[in-house]
């Protein structure tokens, strides 16, 4: 069923709603995560010559917006919850933007890669191709998108007071190329247990010359 206006604006107003209300007890719970994995997997495949411009797209309280500096990175901030974004802005020293995900104001070929951790599952699928499209406008040519998602099997809906859609590795392909990417590398997180204990998937992404013409 094809979501209206006032139910994505309810979406975004819910959702990040949760963050604001949680926002401490987020950082305080995810302060300690280590994601070197996937900061790694987006940093190698850039190109050119280092610092390098990241976007960290749903930045929450900017843990990793420090780890990007501390690697002698520039990194900007992306996050709607006003929570959030503040911790983000005092804690890390970075630029923040504060901007929910569906109403989003990028500049045109900035940055030479986007590291959306645990953030792009919020946006619901009949918009993930537009606000796809817009991370890859704001990409520089050859630009890198890496993300993490909870996976699942192409269902969405609430889930503890959160909108998410949940894609197989299949769908998510299907999605980041009709968005025009190409596909560098994908993983399961946590390394190194099994697969059904592995609920994250990472994939790491090219910005191609032009969008896709895939339907």
């Amino acid at each position: 069923m094809k979501l209206s206006p006032d139910d994505l604006e309810a979406i975004v107003a819910r959702t990040l709603g949760h963050y604001d209300h949680h926002a401490v007890d987020f950082r305080d719970g995810t302060r300690d995560h280590d994601v070197s994995q996937n900061i790694d997997a987006l940093l190698r495949h850039l190109q050119g010559e280092p610092p390098f411009r990241i976007l960290d797209f749903g930045c929450g309280p900017g843990r990793d917006l420090q780890e990007f500096t501390r690697r002698g990175h520039i990194a900007v901030g992306l996050e709607g919850a006003a929570g959030l974004a503040a911790m983000a802005r005092s804690d890390s020293d970075c630029e923040i933007w504060q901007q929910d995900f569906l109403n989003l104001n990028l500049p045109e070929q900035s940055f030479d890669g986007v590291f959306a951790n645990a953030s792009l599952f919020h946006v619901p699928s009949q918009e993930l191709t537009r606000v796809l499209g817009q991370l890859h406008a704001t990409l520089k040519p050859g630009g890198v998108l890496f993300s993490s998602n909870p996976r699942g099997n192409n269902q969405e809906g609430w889930n503890r007071g959160r909108y998410g859609a949940y894609y197989d590795l299949d769908e998510w392909r299907v999605r980041m190329c009709a968005a025009g990417y190409t596909e560098l590398e994908h993983y399961f997180r946590p390394p190194g247990l099994p697969r059904e204990a592995q609920p994250w998937l990472a994939s790491v992404w090219r910005r191609s010359d032009a969008p896709s013409t895939l339907p």
